[in-house]
Order: structure tokens, then sequence, then C-alpha cells
């Protein structure tokens, strides 16, 4: 697999290469947002620090998802910053998780084969469509409606909704959903997942019934709780 490594710290974006191709990887890099767009066509996974010159992290996540070329490709955002207004906006933008620095090669390891693992077809979810009150999915076409309206979701808030509602009534913990859905057990930050639910609430929040139905279950975590179905 071919990674491109995006950071303007020399020291960092040698290290990313080094410890990555000893693990098998292709790494290609880049020193600014500019270099990133132009090499990330040709890469399979991205690892996109946010604070770059010029051109930043979450500019260069925008744009890469917006294209047609490049918008299925993993990113990963590498961010110095721990407020979780940076990390909810990159998520926003469509990046598939994100790791704070300073973090271990094996922190970052485990989550680029994660997001891969997610990235992986999954055939027998193309022969299923789910209608619940005002909300509609479709595997098939990847899609979910709500009132007749096609709404946006991530690629992580599709997975939450999907699991919530092929399990209607089931509590999950917050370490659950985090290998479910970002398939790590270990490394992962339960703030991801309240950022997606919370998210996901709001994108919701036009058929009330339906954004209330996702219950945080305090002390474990959250459970899609609905007793109207259509």
């Amino acid at each position: 697999m071919k990674i491109l490594a995006v950071d303007d710290d020399d020291s960092i974006r040698e290290l990313l290469a080094l410890q990555l191709t000893r693990h098998g990887y292709e790494v290609l890099t880049a020193v600014d947002g500019a270099e990133a767009l132009a090499k990330a066509p040709q890469a399979e996974f991205i690892l996109l620090d946010l604070m770059l010159p010029e051109i930043d992290g979450y500019e260069v996540c925008r744009r890469l998802k917006s294209d047609e070329r490049t918008k299925e490709i993993p990113i990963i955002m590498l961010t110095a910053k721990a407020e979780e207004i940076d990390t909810v906006l990159g998520l926003e933008l469509g990046a598939d998780d994100y790791l704070a620095k300073p973090f271990s090669m094996r922190e970052l390891l485990a989550r680029i084969k994660a997001v891969k693992r997610r990235a992986l077809p999954k055939p027998q979810e193309n022969q299923l469509t789910i209608s619940l009150g005002d909300l509609s999915m479709d595997f098939a076409a990847y899609t979910v409606k709500l009132k007749d309206k096609e709404i946006s979701l991530t690629p992580k808030e599709y997975e939450l909704l999907k699991l919530f509602l092929t399990h209607i009534g089931r509590a999950y913990s917050r370490d659950e959903l985090l290998t479910r859905i970002w398939g790590y057990e270990y490394y992962g930050d339960t703030r991801t997942v309240d950022v997606h639910v919370r998210h996901l609430r709001s994108k919701l929040s036009a058929s009330p019934e339906i954004a209330n139905a996702i219950e945080t279950v305090r002390g474990v975590g959250y459970r899609f709780q609905y007793e109207k179905s259509v």
C-alpha cells in the first residue's frame, strides 16, 4: 500500500517514512498542502498534518474529499492540537480518524490497519434497505433520507447509524463502538464516539423522534431506542 505522509516537520516526516517503509509500506512525502494535493492521486492512504503552511490540513482534506479522484482515499489527521473543536472540524470534513501528537508508531500502525479494514467493501450491505419513521437507509446506494430528503453523513456517522438501526434497543459501550466502527480496541479515544454521536443527532434533528432515539446510556454508552417502525 502506498501512503502519503504530509508534515512540514522534517524530523517527523522522515521518521514516518523510515518506520512505514520498515513495515512494508511504500511511502510518498509532502512538506505542505500544495504538494500534498499534487501527490494525493498517487496514494492509497494519507497521513495529514493539520498545521501546514499556506494551505492547511483542513483545506487539504476538504479538497481531497471533494475531488472524485481522491474522495475515497482514507485520511488520518495528525495534530498537536488537543482541543475538541479541531478534531470535530477535521472529522466533519471527511477525515477517517485522527491521532494527536506525540503518538507511538505502534498506535499509528494499528489505526492505519483499522481504517483500511473499514474501507473494504461489504457486499451484503448492497441488498438491504431500512425504513424507520421519517428515516430510510439504502445500503446499495449508500444514502440516508430524512423526511424524503437526502442528508449527508460522514462514513463513520453512516456506520454508527446503520449499527443502531440494525440493533434497536441494544446498548453499546463507547469502547465497543470504537471496536465495531473504528476497528481498534486499545488505542481509541472515546471522545471520538461522543463527537460523532453528537453530530449524528444534529443531522437528524429535523425529525426529533429519530434524533432523540439515539439515547445516552449513563455509565455505558449509547443505544437506539425506537418503538414505531414502518
